[in-house]
């Protein structure tokens, strides 16, 4: 079947009529009708019976939708594809990071890089990294910043850094002296708990397993950022990425690193396919400079 002839019987199949069809696709009924007869004349085979002047699939029909669905919905994307491309130029850099980048890293980034390249235009937004992958491999950005993203084939990394969970605690709890703490050390406090779904919740969930630390926990949560907001208004500690904790800090939270060390890698994304531009190339290499400056302090 041709691709006309596949967008036809996709528009009847799932309209149920001619004249439904026709108006999907923006074309008159008599070339409906005729793209349907030629694909059933060459198939050699009846798609729809007509009845009582409706169409009936016949059971072929049934199992070629199925296969005509997949091949429909990759020409879909393909549209998508095409345009995204169309707005993609030199002059503009299209950023997504997950949520821990859009508080300071990312703004920071973007706002520098500027003052040295006044002509180049960003558009960012903020991304959870399923959503990133998708947004890649359809051309919707052209960089994504994220931890420890799972390994996609379309999707080139570069790593730019790499951090560690710190402990945030309000700022008036007494640790005696302690420069870093335990698993065991958070014990005797109230927890803030985070979900394990994300890399860096499995991460740090296998250390605290292995830790078999019973920790005292008052409150789940599903973002680093709420739970740095609870420990600011004394509701308990809890163990973040260090981006988090060094976004916007709050002079009532302290931050400690986490005993036995725990790191994990940033990475800078982008599809594998299409070569970065030489701007989206200098801005990389600048976001690198930006995340060792910003977690500088913290060495």
């Amino acid at each position: 079947m041709r691709l006309r002839q596949i967008e036809v019987f996709h528009a009847i199949y799932t309209s149920g009529s001619m004249t439904s069809a026709a108006a999907l696709l923006n074309v008159s009924q008599p070339s409906v009708s005729k793209v349907l007869a030629h694909a059933e004349q060459q198939l050699g085979y009846l798609l729809f019976d007509r009845v009582k002047g409706k169409l009936i699939p016949t059971p072929e029909a049934h199992q070629l939708f199925k296969h005509v669905e997949t091949v429909y919905k990759n020409v879909d994307r393909l549209r998508h594809v095409a345009e995204n491309l169309k707005l993609a130029n030199d002059g503009c850099v299209r950023l997504a990071g997950t949520p821990a980048f859009g508080l300071e890293v990312l703004p920071r980034a973007v706002a520098t890089f500027r003052k040295r390249h006044n002509n180049m235009i960003f558009e960012i937004e903020t991304l959870h990294l399923d959503e990133m992958t998708s947004a890649l491999t359809e051309s919707r950005v052209d960089i994504g910043l994220a931890f420890e993203p799972v390994a996609h084939p379309d999707v080139r990394e570069i790593t730019l850094a790499t951090g560690r969970f710190v402990v945030l605690a309000p700022a008036d709890v007494d640790f005696h002296g302690r420069e870093s703490l335990t698993a065991a050390d958070i014990v005797p406090f109230p927890f803030i708990g985070l979900n394990s779904r994300g890399p860096l919740g499995r991460l740090l969930s296998n250390q605290l397993a292995c830790a078999e630390a019973e920790l005292n926990v008052v409150t789940w949560t599903e973002t680093y950022h709420v739970a740095k907001a609870l420990v600011a208004q004394g509701a308990g500690l809890t163990i973040t990425d260090e981006i988090t904790a060094r976004s916007a800090v709050a002079s009532n939270i302290q931050i400690l690193p986490l005993e036995p060390s725990l790191e994990f890698d940033i990475k800078a994304l982008h599809l594998g396919s299409t070569p970065l531009s030489i701007g989206a190339s200098n801005f990389v290499q600048h976001l690198e400079e930006t995340l060792r400056t910003f977690l500088a302090p913290a060495r």
